[in-house]
């Protein structure tokens, strides 16, 4: 079962009308989840109301998904395993709240949906590598250990039911590959649903959008290294407009830590263990949500090359950009912009990656 195609229309640009209509929409930014928010409606009345809902919403995602806090929920629930980590397979049965069992579902989903290439069972692999901590903290971290090849224990041992979670005890979940995609999906409708507006959540790159959209869509620049949608891009960019859906960017280059000596980034090859090589700087995918979205592009990574031929045939617009800069595009992916390009609209939000 491939991700979900995409329902939005990917031109190459927006129209005059749409960079007319953004001139009357309001947006606001700020830090949460580790990462850039961007947060764009349609109608300037609705986003004081629309920042308190995605404030709130990313706090209990923060709360319930968060394996950097002590006191979140998926920690809680495997701070008794990890003390037995290592010597036990016995598996275990918990019942968690709704919003942690979402999160784990759409985990597994795209696990099925990759063949195992995003996989929420590398939690521990990533601590061996360093990654145990909130990024801002990691990259102060001592760079000393030696990287191993370490076995990950597989999404196929964690079985949801419900609400009800059994899975070994020494399996350590890690969500950080899909909870943002699936939270930007979560709030931007819950907004719309609740402000009768278009709106548009981005975090850290991982966008979607929800209500009605704003005449010729919502406009959003694509490029391979994070940024203010006000600045002038790093490197190659594109410039696109979706209606609906999502767009997800992930890359080999935006979280980048030193360990042993060698330099780390975020997306691990399940198979391995460690960082999936470097084959592409950034890939972006277009998709009927962010979480299928992010799930591809994040697969894409791992795959390497295998990956044009893989969202071609899913029929999934993308677009790579390997490690000396050459863009490739798939699937109905617009051209690239000319260096020429208009200003971005003022409703524009940054599509850096993740």
């Amino acid at each position: 079962m491939p991700p979900a195609a995409p329902r939005a229309d990917v031109p190459a640009e927006a129209s005059p009308e749409a960079a007319a209509e953004a001139e009357a929409s309001a947006a606001a930014s700020w830090r949460a989840l580790g990462t850039l928010v961007h947060l764009v409606v349609t109608d300037p009345r609705c986003l004081p109301a629309a920042r308190s809902l995605l404030e709130a919403d990313l706090a209990a995602v923060d709360l319930a998904c968060s394996r950097f806090r002590a006191d979140s929920e998926i920690c809680t629930l495997q701070a008794s395993s990890q003390a037995t980590a290592q010597a036990s397979s016995q598996a275990e049965t918990q019942q968690i709240s709704a919003l942690l069992a979402e999160a784990i579902a759409v985990a597994l989903r795209a696990a099925e949906l990759t063949d195992g290439d995003v996989d929420p069972t590398v939690g521990a692999a990533m601590s061996a590598l360093g990654y145990d901590r909130d990024f801002e903290q990691l990259q102060h971290a001592d760079p000393a250990g030696r990287l191993t090849v370490r076995t990950v224990p597989g999404w196929r041992q964690v079985r949801l039911e419900g609400r009800t979670l059994t899975m070994p005890e020494n399996v350590r979940l890690d969500l950080g590959a899909t909870a943002k995609a699936w939270a930007a999906d979560r709030s931007a409708a819950r907004i719309a649903r609740q402000t009768g507006c278009g709106v548009l959540v981005s975090l850290g790159g991982d966008i979607a959008v929800a209500g009605p959209a704003p005449r010729g869509g919502w406009r959003i620049r694509v490029q391979d290294v994070t940024g203010s949608p006000d600045e002038t891009p790093a490197g190659p960019y594109a410039l696109i407009a979706i209606r609906d859906g999502g767009l997800a960017t992930s890359s080999t280059k935006a979280r980048r830590w030193q360990r042993g000596g060698d330099v780390l980034h975020h997306i691990l090859d399940p198979r391995t263990g460690l960082p999936a090589e470097p084959v592409w700087r950034t890939v972006s995918v277009a998709a009927g949500t962010c979480a299928d979205a992010n799930a591809a592009s994040t697969a894409a990574v791992i795959r390497g090359r295998a990956a044009l031929g893989w969202l071609a045939r899913l029929g999934l617009p993308a677009r790579l950009v390997d490690a000396t800069g050459v863009v490739f595009t798939v699937a109905g992916w617009p051209e690239e912009a000319p260096e020429e390009a208009p200003e971005e609209a003022p409703g524009e939000a940054p599509g850096g990656a993740t």
